[in-house]
């Protein structure tokens, strides 16, 4: 997909973060932007923000607050974009999302019910409601386009944060599915997979809805602020809504975080051969895992002004009350004490 002015976008996840920054990008482009997400205020500022940046009228930027997990709710908001702006979007980008970290074996359904439900139901939601939409308006008329934004983490196991790999994971198998079925119609797909974005991912837990509020994990005001400081380092929510305009405009299926792809691919190779040594028996497969993070930490220096025997510097500082952060709760007994 290449021309994007005077079509429609429809983004999930766009009353901030990565999503506003790619309803930014898009708007830019010329299209006409319909923003999805549950918080009425956040969208409302994201409407002045989208206008203030692209330039555009405030009649080609529609704000729908809706539960993407409802699929009736999703369905009305399908409805809803076609009586505003006369059609289905031609570009269809699924970018809500929302993490949570603890042990795996700690989770409660609700865990899994509320991060699968926004990572994975809402993209099979979105997919099976607009897709053939899309097809009846625009199959060999015009150019119109699905993508989903993902994770690096749907290549790597994360036991700190088990529904999510798992969601993400499914994302990519999805989108990969999509890229070649929707070839014969003239379309294609794209699954954006970043690290960490400069979001506000990491407030989700205030947003999690009550009747999934029962968790296994370790979850406060100091877990949160970690999970800020985390995020404020990540990547700017425009140039990466740029760096996928780009994966979409030359139709790669993948899109990594930079602008030089290679950079992240090196990353990939290193977590497809971690799954290539699940294989292997585990006292081989640790020695090499041992190996492989020596030759990682390298690449770190010492703490500065110091002792050259210090450990190297890796990762964030951990804020005031969040020691436990990524750990169970304490009461549950069945944890090993270094969980909990």
């Amino acid at each position: 997909m290449k021309n994007f002015s005077g079509k429609i976008a429809f983004i999930t996840g766009a009353a901030s973060g990565a999503g506003l920054g790619q309803a930014k990008v898009f708007s830019k482009a010329g299209m006409k932007v319909a923003i999805a997400d549950v918080r009425q205020d956040a969208l409302d500022k994201a409407v002045g923000e989208i206008i203030a940046y692209s330039g555009v009228p405030a009649s080609d930027v529609l704000a729908l607050k809706v539960d993407l997990t409802n699929r009736a709710e999703y369905t009305a908001a399908a409805d809803k974009v076609e009586a505003t702006f006369g059609g289905p979007p031609h570009l269809l980008i699924q970018t809500a999302g929302v993490n949570s970290f603890g042990p795996i074996e700690a989770s409660t359904f609700e865990d899994f019910d509320w991060v699968m439900g926004v990572c994975l139901d809402h993209v099979v939601n979105g997919l099976l409601i607009f897709v053939p939409r899309m097809i009846k308006a625009y199959a060999h008329k015009t150019e119109f386009y699905v993508a989903t934004t993902s994770s690096m983490g749907a290549f790597m196991s994360g036991s700190g944060c088990g529904p999510y790999s798992a969601a993400k994971a499914a994302v990519n198998n999805l989108m990969y599915s999509y890229a070649e079925a929707l070839q014969p119609y003239g379309a294609g797909a794209t699954v954006l997979c970043p690290g960490n974005i400069n979001s506000n991912i990491g407030n989700a837990e205030k947003f999690r809805p009550e009747h999934l509020k029962n968790t296994g994990y370790h979850v406060s005001e100091g877990t949160m602020a970690h999970l800020r400081s985390v995020h404020a380092t990540g990547i700017d929510p425009v140039e990466l809504g740029e760096i996928l305009k780009e994966a979409i405009e030359s139709e790669r299926v993948i899109c990594l975080p930079d602008h030089n792809p290679e950079n992240w691919a090196n990353q990939l190779r290193g977590n497809n051969a971690t799954i290539e040594d699940y294989t292997l028996p585990r006292a081989e497969r640790e020695a090499k895992a041992a190996a492989r993070m020596a030759e990682m930490m390298k690449n770190f220096a010492p703490p500065a002004g110091g002792d050259k025997d210090a450990p190297p510097v890796m990762g964030w500082a951990v804020p005031e009350g969040a020691e436990k952060f990524g750990q169970g709760r304490k009461d549950l007994d069945w944890l090993d004490p270094s969980r909990k």
